[in-house]
């Protein structure tokens, strides 16, 4: 027996519109959106220009103050406790930069109708003219991140348009607040094995369009947040899909295909995984990926494949890397420190212990990232001399 698909008139929103100091934009995004819905909640995040003016003039909005910014995460997230509060099966994003077109929500309306029960996410163009080439490298990055993660191939993985179906977020606590909240929701909710479905929606950069993103600081938030949520997919998302019978062995196949297609020479993708292993050794924790992506831009390299490689300082062998860097570093001393003789550790020999750790890690780094490099060069040059010519 069919089931009837749910009507886009049936289904029951309401649109939520962060902004942080985008007056110049904001009025006529808003103006837009109340020509299709009155459901609208808009999130005053701490903005110091006009903002609070123009949102005074619009009697039928759901406003929600930050006297200080916060953040785009924090805003989302008591938005959508407030939607859940009235009872809202699903909360519509949408940014207040002007690069979304609400015009577009019907057709994610549609969507959700033709999906009750999964993430709509809108899907832009990301690879067309007019895109700036940092926003598509970075849509890039974030989407191999979110495969390498949960699984899932998404074309836009950061897009601001998106439609969250309210119950399957119930019970979660959030632990990201600004910009990287948007991949922490996703990759969690993946988890939860709810469905992701793609609408193309349109994009459109202005000249100017304020950006609150800092390259630096934010870069270095997602990346942390990137290596937390890979160590927690390889310890206990994927391995409960192993157990759930779910099947895993087209990731192995992904990763070939990477090397088959793949348009770099071996000694290319050999030194991407050589840097990438270098640098997750290598003792300047907290720092490991965010330098290695620079050096990889400087040398050209595959910066996705180098960041992936780059998290081998994770469990189970995390505790491995920090095993060898004390052996290879007792060389140094005349009298190295030994695991039998962490009992003994205080102030006076902290120096001792950290140097020895230090200078160990810095030759098995080399070490590792010589043997990356050897091993995947052979593998590449293997894999493709077996492709049909």
């Amino acid at each position: 027996m069919k089931t009837k698909a749910m009507d886009s008139s049936e289904v029951n929103y309401c649109v939520v519109v962060p902004t942080y100091n985008n007056a110049s934009t904001l009025k006529t995004v808003l103006d837009s959106l109340l020509s299709h819905t009155s459901e609208v909640i808009v999130v005053n995040d701490g903005s110091t220009d006009h903002t609070a003016e123009i949102l005074g003039q619009y009697a039928n909005l759901d406003v929600i103050i930050h006297l200080v910014n916060q953040g785009k995460g924090m805003a989302l997230r008591n938005a959508f406790e407030l939607a859940t509060r009235r009872g809202f099966e699903y909360a519509i994003t949408i940014d207040s930069d002007g690069q979304h077109n609400p015009g577009d929500l019907p057709a994610v309306l549609g969507k959700i109708a033709e999906n009750r029960g999964k993430v709509v996410m809108g899907s832009r163009a990301m690879e067309g003219e007019g895109i700036p080439k940092k926003s598509s490298f970075g849509n890039r990055f974030s989407n191999f991140w979110f495969w390498a993660e949960t699984g899932i191939r998404l074309a836009d993985t950061q897009t601001g348009f998106r439609a969250y179906p309210l119950k399957s977020m119930l019970g979660m606590k959030w632990f990201t607040h600004r910009f990287e909240f948007e991949i922490e929701v996703i990759v969690r909710l993946a988890w939860r094995n709810v469905k992701f479905v793609e609408q193309p929606i349109a994009v459109a950069y202005q000249q100017d369009r304020v950006s609150h993103f800092r390259p630096l600081k934010d870069f270095a938030r997602i990346s942390v947040l990137n290596t937390f949520l890979f160590t927690a997919a390889l310890l206990f998302y994927l391995p409960r899909l192993w157990f759930m019978n779910l099947s895993l062995s087209n990731l192995w196949k992904q990763v070939k295909n990477e090397f088959e297609a793949g348009s770099e020479r071996p000694v290319k993708l050999a030194g991407a995984v050589g840097l990438g292993l270098f640098f997750g050794v290598f003792p300047i924790w907290g720092f490991q990926m965010l330098v290695a992506f620079a050096i990889a831009s400087i040398l050209r390299l595959n910066r996705l494949l180098v960041l992936f490689s780059s998290n081998i300082s994770i469990p189970p062998f995390l505790p491995l890397i920090l095993y060898f860097s004390f052996q290879m570093g007792s060389f140094f001393f005349k009298e190295p420190v030994h695991f039998a003789s962490w009992e003994s550790l205080d102030l006076s020999t902290i120096h001792s212990h950290v140097m020895q750790y230090a200078i160990g890690a810095v030759l098995l780094s080399a070490l590792v990232g010589i043997s990356g490099f050897a091993v995947t060069y052979l593998l590449s040059v293997v894999i493709r001399n077996r492709k049909p010519q």
